[in-house]
């Protein structure tokens, strides 16, 4: 399955909604129960993400947004965020068994990751408004963390509130595996706020409609040139967007 490109390539994927979604009742479970216990142990509240529009925020903003509806003062849970944060991965850690439960990977996803770790030019990180700790959690848990590049690397809600930063954090991380940089960079994400995230950090934006938004909603949003799929599971025409033929 080698490619005949030479090119260097970076490839950064979301996680929920692209990689994996949420299924049954108990979707994404443990980093739902995260947040509320984060809330209950810092601001005594027992609350929850859903009373708030989240997807395609990072965690940060998740928890600050939440934190507001609840009445608590933006600069009072700014000040409180690093310790909300902290909460959340601890709460995490001890409950890792849980990890998988209410999630499940995407159609074409682990065959795809496969391809792209055979590539010795293709590099593969994460750029998600989830806590570092979180999201490779979920990726261990459900069986995909090994096709990333060794050492792990990417942009998280952990590193910047704003997911448009987490783009170029990425790329300044992976320069450090790729010395020379990269020729290609290209973001996947199911959100019009990937989209802008992509664009905003020079990478091609690459849309799945695998979350709740429509092929409609992530072209609106474009401003260069963005590429929307169905979903992942065309693992040749994904590989020929990077230039590489298999």
């Amino acid at each position: 399955m080698e490619g005949e490109s030479h090119k260097r390539v970076l490839v950064t994927f979301d996680v929920d909604g692209t990689l994996i979604r949420s299924t049954g009742p108990s979707s994404n479970r443990l980093h739902r129960r995260a947040f509320s216990h984060a809330f209950l142990h810092v601001f005594g509240i027992e609350g929850t993400i859903d009373v708030i529009e989240h997807h395609g925020q990072t965690d940060p903003a998740v928890i600050m947004n939440t934190l507001v509806h609840y009445g608590v003062p933006s600069d009072v849970a700014s000040e409180k965020l690093p310790v909300l944060k902290s909460s959340m991965i601890e709460y995490a850690q001890e409950h890792a068994k849980d990890v998988g439960e209410g999630l499940e990977v995407l159609p074409g996803v682990e065959s795809l990751l496969q391809a792209l770790s055979s590539e010795e030019n293709v590099a593969i990180g994460l750029v998600t408004g989830n806590l570092e700790e979180i999201a490779w959690m979920k990726m261990e848990g459900l069986g995909i963390k090994k096709y990333f590049t060794a050492p792990n690397f990417g942009g998280f809600g952990s590193d910047h509130i704003d997911r448009g930063h987490l783009v170029k954090i990425a790329a300044e991380r992976g320069k450090n595996l790729f010395p020379g940089g990269f020729d290609l960079r290209v973001h996947v994400g199911d959100t019009p706020n990937d989209i802008r995230a992509g664009e905003f950090g020079g990478a091609l934006a690459v849309g799945v409609c695998t979350g709740v938004f429509s092929k409609e909603q992530l072209e609106q949003v474009s401003t260069g040139g963005a590429v929307i799929l169905a979903d992942l599971s065309d693992i040749k025409g994904f590989m020929m967007l990077l230039g590489i033929q298999i």
